[in-house]
């Protein structure tokens, strides 16, 4: 008796000194309604959301930390009400979880070694040729072999001498090859599906490849040339707009108007001038045309096809036709493709959307199987697949043609799965299959997709206890969610719906939404002093804008641009030179052209009304609004700060 008592205290003692060296080591830094929050998990928000340069100054920690109350105030909220229960919450963060899981479900290694192939592959741009036999990938054997059989025969006819440009045109069942005759142009790495990337890569020049198999069916295929990569290119460019739908008139003006543009070009005047004057892309006009540097993919073809055909700096295009209008551009800058290290990431997101991915799952699957001592029984399995009859190929098998079948399918882990569960598996993901197909052969592939799905699924439900870091993205993910259903239920939507309490807050606040002086009125940019006397002439007959621009413009596009408005200081450059007094201006000369203004009249300072304020409106009111529920939570959940495990953490 006496020793179990002396254990007991010695456990007892054992225990709250292991207790009490976790509290030193991880103190409570706040309490919210009796929830104890550690110094490790707020200092592990604080530097997440923060750059490596993090401020640990105590004001940066202080003013972080309200923050953090108020986000850890909203989620007890939302707890407290049973959202994280709701179904569509449950489902959202389930979905989550899955892509989530993804970088932890393969093998590392494997996805290394596609990276750096990846990469190596992006330092040549191949162009090549293909003929296309058609084959699904779950096509009967003897389909398959007459596919493939097929495709050696059209080989052996290019490998004796027939052109195969034509060869191409005769055989190949790609839709596409009446167009091109087989020609797909230069692509890179991750631009063609995996299997067709390779074959590509590794055949010689002028060579054509065996018969290489993708979910497409056969292909046959010819490299015709190969190039360094090209990198990516600045560029600027002056556009002349033609909006969908536009009528014959419309479309002839703008190609009117970019040619005298071009003209001028052609003519010595500077680019970035012409971009100012007349382009019609307003974002990039007012840096000269100039556009963010971009590669291969970034914009429409035509575009893209004549900025990389450009050789030296300042070199500019004739006007090229896209989908946009017309186009004059510009080389500024070109670059090379990124070292490995600039691109790992977007190659990393791009592999895990390729099927070149199957080969790091299929290795981390294996891997999963060692860990866990996966065993199965090849017997469990065959008596259900030879349960598989012609209805599975319509996808209307049912259950019940397995009936009395529950027997240990596979193991894994602690977990066992039966055949009943693989019956259920082929019921829920059975569909209609293409003719020919055999029964037996799609009960094979849907249990090669039950086992790959449950290995996974097991592995899965470890993550949390093996990866901390897992473990706390998940808890922000359903932190998140649940702050952003209670915050748009409580504060953005109800903004947005509450019209009557958003007029009122405007009536009150609305001092703070006001209009600067202003002025109404119209700018006249002509080519020209003689084409501006001219339209001083004819404003005094014409009063419309369109009318006496179809005047002005009727031999160039270019002669005449009105622009009509309200403008405050700071609007137009134009607007803040001249005297804002009703009436016509003088005319002012700026980059070759000639601008004068009719000043209609002066509009004082004033509210704006709620429609025309009613963006800042919204979000004011949407403060205030969040500002109240936080006084009411902070009302309804306690909270605690230990200030001194706050200066602590200002120290580190």
């Amino acid at each position: 008796m006496k020793k179990n008592f002396f254990l007991l205290v010695i456990t007892f003692f054992s225990l709250n000194t292991f207790l009490f060296a976790q509290v030193d080591k991880d103190p409570t830094i706040l309490n919210i309604a009796g929830e104890n929050i550690p110094r490790s998990e707020f200092e592990r928000v604080f530097k997440k959301n923060n750059n490596k340069e993090t401020d640990f100054s105590q004001k940066a920690v202080t003013e972080y930390l309200q923050l953090y109350i108020n986000y850890k105030l909203k989620v007890r909220e939302s707890l407290e009400l049973g959202m994280d229960t709701v179904q569509a919450f449950v489902d959202e963060l389930a979905g989550y979880r899955k892509q989530l899981a993804q970088p932890y479900l393969v093998d590392k290694d494997v996805t290394e070694n596609l990276l750096k192939e990846a990469y190596e592959r992006m330092k040549t741009d191949i162009r090549a040729s293909h003929i296309l036999i058609k084959c699904e990938l779950g096509a009967l054997p003897k389909d398959t072999i007459e596919a493939f059989n097929k495709a050696l025969k059209v080989r052996n006819e290019l490998i004796k001498g027939s052109d195969f440009n034509k060869t191409a045109r005769k055989y190949s069942e790609d839709p596409s090859v009446k167009d091109n005759s087989g020609d797909l142009g230069y692509f890179s790495a991750l631009q063609m599906v995996y299997p067709f990337e390779t074959a590509a890569y590794s055949t010689k020049q002028g060579e054509v490849s065996m018969p290489v198999r993708t979910r497409f069916g056969y292909h046959l295929i010819k490299v015709t040339d190969s190039r360094p990569a090209q990198g990516e290119v600045r560029v600027a460019h002056i556009m002349v707009k033609i909006g969908q739908g536009a009528s014959a008139e419309d479309s002839l003006k703008a190609a009117q108007k970019i040619n005298e543009i071009y003209t001028k070009l052609k003519a010595g005047e500077r680019f970035d001038d012409l971009a100012r004057q007349f382009s019609d892309d307003p974002s990039s006009a007012k840096t000269g045309g100039a556009l963010p540097m971009f590669g291969t993919g970034r914009m429409v073809p035509e575009f893209e096809r004549a900025a990389f055909d450009l050789k030296n700096l300042n070199d500019y295009t004739q006007p090229i036709r896209t989908s946009y209008g017309w186009h004059i551009i510009r080389l500024l800058d070109k670059k090379p493709l990124g070292t490995y290290e600039e691109l790992q990431a977007d190659l990393k997101q791009k592999i895990q959307k390729d099927s070149r991915s199957d080969l790091s799952r299929t290795s981390m699957i294996n891997k999963i199987k060692s860990k866990y001592n996966f065993k199965d029984v090849p017997k469990a399995k065959a008596e259900v697949v030879a349960k598989a009859d012609t209805t599975l190929l319509e996808g209307k098998w049912t259950v019940d043609k397995a009936a009395g079948l529950n027997g240990k399918l596979f193991s894994i882990g602690n977990k066992i799965y039966t055949q009943a569960d693989f019956t259920s598996y082929m019921v829920n993901h059975q569909s209609k299959r293409a003719q020919g197909a055999v029964p037996e052969a799609v009960a094979n592939a849907l249990y090669s997709e039950f086992e790959t799905e449950s290995c996974l699924a097991y592995e899965e439900s470890k993550l949390d206890s093996l990866y901390p870091d897992f473990r706390n993205l998940m808890q922000e993910y359903r932190d998140g969610i649940l702050l952003f259903e209670l915050t748009d239920k409580k504060v953005w939507s109800k903004a947005v719906k509450d019209t009557l309490g958003l007029k009122e807050f405007y009536e009150t606040n609305k001092r703070n939404y006001m209009w600067n002086d202003r002025v109404e009125a119209t700018i006249y940019t002509c080519a020209s002093p003689q084409l501006a006397a001219e339209t001083r002439k004819l404003m005094k007959k014409i009063d419309d804008s369109d009318t006496l621009m179809a005047r002005i413009n009727k031999n160039s596009q270019l002669n005449l641009q009105v622009k009509y408005g309200k403008f405050s200081k700071g609007d137009q450059e134009i607007i803040d030179q001249i005297e804002w007094k009703p009436g016509l201006t003088k005319d002012i000369e700026k980059d070759g052209q000639v601008i004068f203004v009719n000043v209609h009249k002066m509009i004082p300072a004033q509210p704006k009304s709620l429609e025309e304020a009613k963006g800042l409106v919204t979000a004011d009111y949407q403060n205030s609004l969040e500002k109240a529920w936080i006084s009411s939570l902070q009302q309804k959940y306690p909270v605690k700060v230990n200030e001194e495990v706050v200066k602590s953490v200002s120290k580190n």
